[in-house]
């Protein structure tokens, strides 16, 4: 099952040209504490930086990297968090998944899914009609 997604989605974890891609030119960096892995490449971008990358475990998130290493994979520092003492911020929030299109997604008071009525309007609002 495992190599079937591989061959046939690129969005639960990696596909058999990232595994080899990565075999072939990546150097594991580190992992984080929700089992992604991370690689550095020896080839430059156009701008002349090395190439970085993950390996999501499981589904693949951009928002599951932890702030830490989100600054490395964009090349905010040199230094990943594994060779560094990188200690998380008060105001850094752990991950959290998107719940858009769930039970769970963020219903605003007045939208037409949230639960109770939608709130009575003030009086100074006049709807448009034809002709008017």
């Amino acid at each position: 099952m495992s190599t079937l997604l591989q061959i046939f989605t690129w969005w639960n974890g990696q596909t058999l040209g990232t595994r080899f891609h990565t075999w072939r030119f990546g150097k594991k960096v580190g992992q984080d504490e929700l089992g992604n892995v991370y690689y550095e490449g020896g080839k430059k971008d156009s701008e002349g930086r090395t190439r970085r990358w993950v390996i999501y475990n499981g589904y693949s998130e951009a928002s599951a990297i932890p702030p830490g290493w989100h600054g490395w994979m964009h090349h905010r520092t040199d230094v990943p968090p594994t060779q560094e003492n990188y200690q998380v911020r008060d105001w850094q929030k752990p991950h959290k998944p998107n719940l858009t299109g769930s039970a769970g997604a963020y219903r605003p008071q007045g939208s037409i899914y949230s639960k109770g009525e939608r709130p009575q309007v003030t009086g100074d609002y006049d709807a448009w009609t034809p002709r008017s």
